[in-house]
């Protein structure tokens, strides 16, 4: 079965040793799971906080969840000088985003329900129901290519990475699709089924990064070390010091204003397209439509991947390639 699915990657991804392929195999794997529930929780972010606070309101939790996100990431880095990354990818989403879960679908059952009443508790909740899901998109999925290019070389990772992510954009067209839309099809008329079933897969998570450290052979698990000595013996950079080499780098601050214009746009357009929706569906056939949209999203990257996308950048070079796609 491995030889087989080695032989049908090697026109996309290069070619692979067989050890080397189960590796990445086992990381796209757990990136499958990570980014099916992201792009699960992106369309219940946006349904539950127009149902809870409003449409209008959108912009307003955009800049409240950056605010709260500084902080967050702040006590983030501070946790990783005690707390390995592959120990931390494995406990946070069960432990910190799993048990929230738990927890709000039970308020969002009530709130759907009618038992409890839209009042400033609701409208708090809306606010902290967006920026919960913002950070599992921005630390979680951050950590997990962090500890993935801490465990991989360059050239393995030209070929390895896209596999990665075509197993991800995989993830993230088929669980907004089976359990987003699994409460309409039931004629469920709230969603904390989806809330609860996001809750349970952060456990597999968990069991998916264990089964990689278990069955990975150790010599491919170890950190990259830089061939740089004077690297060696550095103090691992925070949150405030990474602030500092963002102003004080001209490449940084480069990287930082492609990425800021690139939000900006696209913030611009998905406020409008939210806002648009919002007037025409609601409750949970909103979630159902915005799930609907997420799934294409993920089909057109996805289409990419699978034509070979990748080889664009093995041909030119990734400068070139990302100067060309805007």
């Amino acid at each position: 079965m491995i030889r087989f699915l080695m032989a049908i990657c090697r026109f996309n991804f290069g070619k692979f040793e067989e050890k080397e392929f189960r590796k990445f195999f086992r990381m796209g794997s757990i990136f499958f799971v990570l980014i099916g529930i992201y792009w699960t929780m992106r369309p219940l972010k946006d349904s539950l906080f127009i149902q809870l606070v409003g449409k209008e309101y959108i912009p307003y939790a955009k800049t409240v969840s950056l605010i709260l996100m500084m902080v967050f990431v702040a006590v983030y880095t501070k946790i990783l000088d005690f707390v390995p990354k592959a120990k931390l990818l494995s406990l946070a989403p069960p432990v910190y985003f799993g048990s929230i879960m738990f927890l709000y679908s039970i308020f969002i059952w009530a709130f759907q329900n009618g038992t409890i009443e839209p009042n400033i508790l609701t409208v708090v909740l809306g606010y902290f129901w967006y920026f919960f899901v913002e950070s599992f998109g921005s630390v979680i999925i951050a950590l997990f290519w962090s500890f993935s290019t801490e465990i991989t070389k360059a050239e393995s990772a030209k070929q390895g990475f896209p596999l990665i992510y075509t197993l991800g954009q995989l993830g993230g067209v088929l669980f907004p699709l089976i359990f987003v839309k699994l409460p309409v099809g039931l004629g469920f008329g709230s969603n904390t089924l989806s809330i609860v079933i996001l809750a349970v897969l952060t456990l597999c998570v968990s069991l998916l990064v264990r089964h990689l450290i278990r069955k990975t052979p150790d010599d491919m698990l170890e950190p990259v070390v830089k061939s740089d000595s004077k690297e060696k013996g550095k103090e691992k950079t925070g949150f405030v010091e990474g602030l500092k080499l963002l102003f004080t780098h001209k490449y940084l601050l480069g990287m930082f204003a492609v990425n800021f214009f690139f939000e900006f746009i696209v913030t611009v357009f998905d406020f409008n397209f939210k806002y648009a929706a919002g007037e025409v569906y609601s409750g949970v056939e909103l979630t159902d439509y915005l799930a609907t949209y997420g799934s294409c999203v993920n089909i057109v990257s996805l289409a990419f991947l699978l034509l070979g996308v990748s080889n664009i950048t093995k041909k030119v070079g990734i400068g070139i390639a990302l100067a060309s796609v805007p």
